[in-house]
């Protein structure tokens, strides 16, 4: 896996592509959109994460700074190997560019699908996977997207929230906005 990551490396660093959006209705369910509409409160709009809730809030609800799971579109290719696959890995959004830490500080704007497009932001939260990354691709490939060579480049993802509402679609461009200071 390894020898994969020169690929990773030369991903883009200042303007990327979003490459697919998908939606989780409910647990265990995918739908590959060709439109997917971001909101401030409710995340990509027909997604199941306000109901899933999450362990890292005192109440169970859902973390508002894990609206969406942002991957890395050619480590799900070459994960997967198979396009139909590719979902699998449970983000709702599959771009090509450079997910590094160095590359994306935590608060770093992504705007996707200019000028009406959304806005989202890079945030702390860890993206570390599951027992069902695990199940459908295995410990080796967990293995290496949390290990030493996978964490600073953040090849499990990251996870962001929504800044601006807005419609995206895979072509649109994503263009990083670091932050100041």
């Amino acid at each position: 896996m390894t020898a994969f990551l020169p690929v990773l490396d030369s991903r883009p660093r200042d303007v990327g592509v979003l490459r697919a959006v998908v939606r989780r209705p409910a647990t265990g369910e995918r739908e590959v959109l060709e439109v997917g509409h971001l909101d401030v409160a409710d995340g990509l709009v027909g997604d199941s994460w306000a109901a899933r809730g999450s362990r890292r809030t005192p109440d169970g609800s859902a973390h508002p700074d894990m609206q969406l799971n942002v991957m890395s579109h050619p480590l799900a290719e070459f994960l997967a190997r198979d396009p139909e696959r590719e979902r699998l890995a449970g983000d709702q959004l599959f771009v090509d560019l450079d997910l590094s830490h160095d590359n994306l500080p935590a608060w770093t704007e992504l705007r996707i699908g200019g000028a009406g497009g959304a806005v989202i932001v890079v945030t702390d939260q860890p993206h570390n996977g599951c027992a069902k990354f695990i199940a459908r691709f295995g410990k080796d490939a967990m293995s290496f997207v949390n290990g030493p060579a996978g964490k600073p480049r953040r090849l499990r993802g990251l996870c962001a929230k929504i800044v601006r509402s807005g419609s995206i679609r895979p072509g649109d461009e994503v263009v990083v906005v670091r932050p100041q200071g």
